[in-house]
């Protein structure tokens, strides 16, 4: 058991969000005390500190691992799965994100460009604002010429409650520096997504 202060904050922040939990279980007419409901608050205390855990999380050095490598063509990775949280209904949004880019002096790791899509991904969020984020943090921190990023999601609070279409699904983009300048290399990025 940790017993610095930052380690007391967490229990006792750990503790409120299992409160809370209870709170909403009666809320709705259940009894937090019921057989399937005793760790339902741990359970969801859990899922949040995993599906938030961006907040934890540094673009710069997800993004710190490049290679001397002299590539002057597009760079793209497509099919990056995701699960994110709706910051108004805290409700689930799932896709794919895309993430290209043409390199200046160095390259990124492949791995990398995933992992800053969770950097993003794991907050509460809107996909408009992710979107953005993800392609600002690899055109900053990796010295891109350019940068884009498709993003393809559904969305549960839309799918599951208000209007009700689960198959819907929202498309944002980003372009940045080349990729926004040029339609040639917007058109290829776009082409290859």
């Amino acid at each position: 058991m940790r017993t610095t202060a930052q380690g007391l904050e967490q229990k006792m922040s750990e503790e409120e969000t299992r409160a809370a939990v209870r709170t909403l279980l009666e809320h709705v007419g259940e009894d937090p005390n019921r057989e399937g409901l005793l760790d339902t608050p741990k359970r969801v205390a859990k899922a949040w500190r995993e599906m938030t855990a961006g907040y934890a999380m540094d673009a710069a050095e997800a993004l710190g691992t490049t290679f001397d490598v002299k590539f002057d063509e597009l760079i793209i990775l497509r099919g990056i799965r995701f699960t994110s949280m709706c910051e108004h209904h805290c409700l689930p949004f799932q896709g794919t994100a895309t993430v290209g880019y043409i390199p200046g002096d160095r390259v990124v790791g492949l791995s990398k460009l995933a992992r800053v899509v969770d950097v993003f991904s794991k907050r509460l969020q809107v996909q408009e604002r992710m979107t953005e984020q993800i392609a600002h943090s690899v055109f900053d921190h990796v010295d891109a010429r350019g940068v884009g990023v498709v993003i393809r999601a559904h969305h549960s609070c839309m799918g599951c409650r208000g209007v009700r279409q689960p198959d819907a699904m929202m498309t944002t983009s980003c372009m940045l520096g080349i990729l926004k300048d040029d339609p040639t290399a917007r058109g290829e990025l776009l082409a290859l997504e």
